[in-house]
């Protein structure tokens, strides 16, 4: 806490300066914990916690086939044995081989039809499954695939997983720790690790008979990035990734939501939308003023002080971006301005 609060110093010595010029805003009516006068520049589109009236139109590029209500889920096949099974939202993979089944992922939102998705291809047994990484929303339906199968992930997951002590993801009976080969009839499924962006343990998935890769919580082919960056845990870990990802050699690529699976290009637009957010974000720290347009009554109140230059900065970022990509990545409204946030604390303080 003690360095953090380093970083007040320069600002708040700053702010009483700036306090008294005329560009100051002072609100002499406000109250008190209330929304004030919009900033001088501020973005039209819905901040966090404020409701939308209507989203924009999801772009027909970000599309994938429709599910059958009646069924609640779909299958594609990516190559021989391997399959995608899909509600949409959320996406995993289960590999055939000739004496069983590998599943990859077993999502809470789907995982009860996972053994039916299976069923439209082969009666053999789910002899193993891999663990993406740790989060509920991927592998919190592993129970309702029964049995006894092997649990394969990176040592990292199985250290969260014991300290999550959730009965709906049972342990992991095989770790690793830089890479896995997993060998099963005449099919191979390849494990690495590749240090921490969305979280510890989270490791890429590579089929490489079929040339499917599979990464979850990293890239979204056409659509905006889940709010933060997905989460991410170390940002600039991210930003490695997604590009140790474009160099991988692969055909189709699984990311774990959205509606369809991805391509190369969906990896080079995701990194230029985020070389974008660095960049507009990093122009707006080195132009935004602290103090401006900040109530001179809260200028001894280091949080305040920091909201409004964090909101003017963020501002400025959602500016800059929006007349490139407000139309190409699909969802860009729900979340631009989670990442303009989560690109400016990455920045400023990581």
């Amino acid at each position: 806490m003690c360095d953090k609060m380093t970083l007040f110093a320069p600002f708040l010595s700053a702010v009483f300066a700036i306090l008294v010029a005329p560009a100051a805003v002072a609100q002499e009516n406000a109250v008190p914990g209330e929304p004030g006068a919009p900033y001088a520049n501020m973005n039209h589109i819905a901040p966090i916690g404020v409701r939308t009236g209507k989203y924009l139109p999801v772009p027909e590029t970000a599309k994938g086939p429709p599910i059958d209500p009646a069924k609640g889920y779909r299958i594609e096949e990516l190559g021989p044995g391997l399959y995608m099974i899909t509600d949409n939202a959320n996406s995993s993979m289960f590999m055939v081989y000739e004496t069983g089944v590998v599943v990859i992922d077993a999502p809470q939102s789907y995982a009860n039809h996972i053994r039916a998705g299976i069923r439209e291809v082969t009666n053999k047994p789910i002899t193993h499954i891999i663990y993406s990484h740790s989060h509920a929303d991927h592998i919190g339906g592993t129970r309702e695939l029964g049995g006894q199968p092997v649990i394969i992930a990176h040592e990292e997951t199985k250290n969260l997983l014991i300290e999550a002590n959730d009965p709906n993801r049972p342990l992991p009976t095989v770790t690793f720790k830089d890479k896995y080969a997993l060998h099963v009839g005449s099919q191979v499924l390849e494990l690495s690790y590749h240090g921490v962006g969305h979280e510890p343990g989270n490791i890429f998935i590579y089929a490489p008979h079929q040339k499917v890769l599979m990464v979850v919580d990293t890239v979204f082919p056409g659509w905006m990035p889940w709010r933060r960056l997905a989460l991410a845990q170390n940002i600039r870990g991210l930003f490695r990734q997604v590009e140790e990802i474009k160099a991988i050699d692969f055909d189709k690529f699984v990311g774990g939501h959205v509606e369809r699976w991805g391509t190369k290009a969906d990896v080079q637009l995701q990194l230029d939308f985020m070389n974008d957010l660095r960049s507009a974000s990093a122009a707006a720290l080195k132009s935004t003023r602290i103090g401006e347009e900040l109530n001179p009554a809260d200028a001894d109140n280091p949080w305040a002080v920091f909201d409004n230059f964090i909101d003017r900065n963020v501002v400025q970022c959602m500016n800059t971006l929006e007349p490139k990509w407000r139309d190409r990545l699909a969802g860009y409204d729900a979340f631009i301005w989670d990442q303009c946030y989560a690109m400016e604390q990455s920045l400023r303080i990581d």
